[in-house]
């Protein structure tokens, strides 16, 4: 019985490292490891965008052993994927939060044409706000909106927004909107997203990296918001 006695003091003495090493494998072992670790890639990226998504660096930030990090992500490259799953459901999201402004009327074509620029404002904004994770969305050569077999891409909620869908299929869904008013022809649908997309990004590249990166918020706000009569009017 007298040996058990000295145990109590001596567990005092070394509180300090008892306190945390214990939560950090509890974290592990729940599954909060690899999330924190992504939460620290996520907010690598936000500074600097891809390239400052580096795996030593997030364990650091995670206060946790490099090697602990490989349980959970084998490479830089994996927790680069998930970061920019991630980036791609912030930006679904900020689209999202454009859309819920819309208030639906008596005019379905009024609408409609609202979701298309909502979805699109959204895109410019997030752009100029979030550069770093914008940047890192699009870091990796990877379909965002089809699968390998030409099939529809399902909706994967590591990219998508609250309501399921990646920034793709928000657009898509705009689109179709425009098609269900009669606003866009169902013949002229096939292939708009594309279209759309393509001008939207080229003007937030051009925004954020480009000759207009230098023009004020009023002058980027018209700019886009001519943009996105273009896009609509040219579908």
């Amino acid at each position: 019985m007298t040996s058990r006695v000295p145990a109590p003091p001596s567990r005092h003495r070394i509180s300090a490292p008892a306190a945390t090493s214990p939560p950090r494998r509890e974290t592990y072992r729940h599954g909060d490891l690899r999330r924190a670790l992504l939460e620290a890639g996520v907010e690598l990226a936000r500074a600097g965008g891809p390239g400052a998504v580096v795996l030593r660096e997030a364990t650091r930030r995670a206060g946790v052993v490099p090697n602990a990090a490989y349980r959970h992500f084998a490479s830089r490259e994996a927790l680069l994927d998930a970061v920019r799953a991630a980036a791609l459901s912030a930006l679904a999201v900020a689209m999202e939060a454009e859309l819920a402004r819309l208030r639906r009327g008596a005019d379905a074509a009024a609408f409609a044409r609202g979701g298309l620029r909502a979805v699109g404002t959204g895109y410019l904004k997030f752009a100029q706000a979030q550069t770093g994770l914008f940047r890192t969305a699009f870091s990796v050569a990877e379909p965002v909106h089809e699968s390998a077999t030409g099939g529809q891409m399902p909706a994967d909620p590591a990219m998508a927004g609250r309501s399921g869908r990646n920034p793709f299929q928000l657009l898509e869904a705009a689109l179709d909107g425009l098609v269900e008013a009669g606003v866009l022809p169902a013949a002229r649908r096939p292939g708009a997203e594309y279209l759309a997309w393509s001008a939207v990004h080229g003007m937030a590249m051009l925004l954020i990296d480009g000759p207009l990166r230098r023009l004020g918020k009023g002058q980027t706000a018209v700019l886009g918001q001519r943009l996105l009569d273009m896009v609509e009017q040219g579908l």
